[in-house]
């Protein structure tokens, strides 16, 4: 019989709060989580991840002056009117895509006291079961399935499970890094240790844990007892060290498929434009330009008039 801990995730839990510093001044008025990525804020391709892996209830962690979320995720009479009147079928189609892909729901933060206070937000709209966390700023491509092996990781062996992608040594001080032994496969590996952005001469290793995770319900008490770490935050990683210590199970997959880091100004750009060049009504026309732009490029160190 299926019971609170052997029934799958069902939910997505996706924080939204942070203020976007990285992109001022743009972030002034529009969330961060809005800005196009091509024609489609970087957030509905969260929403769409979380409902091709068949988690179609999302909540959503917002903070103050967020309502633009709830109003693109909300239905719009007034415009899909006119594009009915237009006989616009093709932007009246993607319009109610933003609206139907799942039932999202909102929730406030409060106040920003770091990602474990944000998912701790959740525990209402969670309940007794496993689900995912979702972050905003990285993109994983459609054609790669990470959320849905993650979610198979968690039936098979329990507990919680992180997304990691070997990040070099030297850059290990920017993530929470993860102390790893072999977990059954290649790309599965069964997480020891956690610490969150350690000096790069103490980091168990190159894995670094990105915005990835199906987390075991246990996570919500661990999270009430968790004082405030690294930044005065609450860390979800030192939580999840906790669960560690304490023998619950914590299993990490190896993700080397393709990522977005729509965080970074120029991986953001860089998202732009690799997600345009591979669109058939955008491709041909963008590679054509981006090949002339390059040729059209002076020689490094050349002078420019």
């Amino acid at each position: 019989m299926e019971t609170p801990r052997t029934r799958p995730a069902r939910k997505a839990v996706i924080p939204v709060a942070g203020m976007g510093t990285r992109f001022l001044p743009a972030t002034k008025a529009v969330p961060k989580e809005l800005l196009p990525v091509v024609d489609r804020p970087a957030l509905q391709y969260i929403v769409e991840e979380a409902a091709r892996a068949g988690l179609r209830e999302v909540l959503m962690v917002t903070g103050r002056n967020k309502a633009a979320i709830e109003d693109f995720f909300d239905r719009t009479p007034e415009l899909e009117t006119a594009l009915e009147k237009k006989g616009d079928a093709g932007r009246l189609a993607a319009v109610h895509e933003s609206t139907d892909v799942a039932q999202v729901h909102f929730v406030r933060q409060g106040e920003a006291r770091g990602l474990g206070h944000a998912v701790l937000q959740a525990a209402a709209f969670v309940g007794d079961e496993p689900f995912a966390v979702l972050l905003g700023d990285d993109l994983i491509d459609a054609r790669d399935h990470l959320l849905e092996q993650m979610l198979a990781v968690q039936a098979e062996h329990g507990g919680s499970v992180v997304a990691l992608l070997d990040v070099g040594k030297e850059n290990i001080d920017k993530y929470g890094a993860v102390a790893v032994e072999p977990g059954g496969s290649d790309d599965v590996v069964a997480v020891t240790g956690l610490v969150e952005k350690p000096p790069v001469d103490e980091a168990p290793s190159s894995l670094a844990i990105i915005g990835r995770y199906v987390l075991a319900p246990e996570v919500f008490g661990v999270l009430r007892e968790t004082a405030p770490g690294r930044g005065g935050e609450i860390q979800l990683t030192d939580a999840l060290a906790t669960l560690v210590e304490r023998g619950q199970p914590v299993h990490g997959v190896v993700f080397g498929g393709r990522r977005y880091d729509t965080g970074d100004k120029l991986d953001y750009l860089k998202a732009v434009i690799r997600l345009a060049s591979e669109r058939e009504d955008l491709g041909p026309a963008l590679r054509s330009w981006l090949t002339e732009f390059v040729a059209d490029l002076p020689a490094e160190g050349a002078s420019q008039a």
